[in-house]
């Protein structure tokens, strides 16, 4: 499919989809629609075992989603794409990365906060100013509490101030702070740490994760116990330990 506002790529089992709206990567709702479409063919292709959402250029991540889309006849059209953008990333079943150089904002940063790992170059800045509109960010809202801790999620929000790479590495936004030149490199080598695992135990693990967040501790083990049973149960399992007892590289069915 040809987009207009991102671009799309993809090699030995990543995708990568790159936020393209210079100068700062503002996202419009025709750049949403675009993102929920690439991402939901992400999900079913066998040759993506692990996603990369990226911003193109040096200045920005993402400054977040256009103004003029909160106004008017286009404000619920917005909401609602906006909304399943987070619940296409959620539902996925395969890691998403997000790279982050310069300023993530708004609903740049509300993208970041839902990936499954971020790696940031040392300029990356990420912020929700949407209170300072008197508008709120429901996304951070609901993932910066889960990261930071309940006080430091309520100031991110409620403050409207950026945090710089460190700070973000430091509260568990960021997994890996680099130089702004080896953010390339060292994403890309991050991400093939990935590629190397089997694709269904890495569903099974990512859904352990993110079904279990909310759950008591009993709840939660018997869920993660019972994706753990089923992950027992793939091919891909009887071959990682037939392969383990055997002392040869396993060769996984689930690529």
């Amino acid at each position: 499919m040809a987009y207009k506002n991102i671009i799309v790529t993809k090699a030995d089992g990543i995708g990568k989809l790159v936020i393209n709206k210079p100068p700062v990567n503002v996202m419009d709702i025709e750049t949403l629609e675009e993102m929920c479409t690439c991402l939901s063919a992400a999900k079913t292709d066998p040759d993506v075992r692990v996603q990369i959402i990226a911003g193109s250029g040096t200045k920005a991540f993402s400054a977040g989603v256009e103004i003029r889309d909160h106004l008017g006849d286009r404000a619920p059209i917005m909401v609602e794409v906006f909304d399943r953008l987070f619940k296409i990333m959620l539902d996925l079943d395969k890691p998403i990365i997000g790279v982050v150089n310069g300023i993530a904002l708004g609903g740049g940063c509300e993208v970041a906060l839902a990936c499954d790992m971020v790696v940031a170059s040392e300029k990356a800045q990420f912020g929700q100013p949407e209170i300072k509109l008197s508008v709120i960010p429901p996304v951070a809202a609901v993932f910066s509490p889960r990261l930071f801790g309940i006080k430091k999620g309520m100031e991110f929000v409620l403050s409207g101030d950026s945090i710089d790479a460190r700070e973000a590495e430091r509260l568990g936004l960021v997994n890996k702070v680099v130089p702004e030149a080896d953010l390339e490199k060292v994403s890309m080598e991050f991400a093939q740490r990935f590629t190397a695992k089997s694709g269904i135990a890495l569903l099974y693990g990512r859904r352990a994760v993110y079904r279990t967040l909310n759950l008591n501790l009993h709840e939660a083990l018997g869920v993660a116990n019972d994706l753990g049973a089923l992950s027992f149960m793939t091919d891909d399992a009887k071959e990682g330990l037939t392969a383990f007892l055997e002392k040869r590289k396993p060769t996984w069915k689930h690529k």
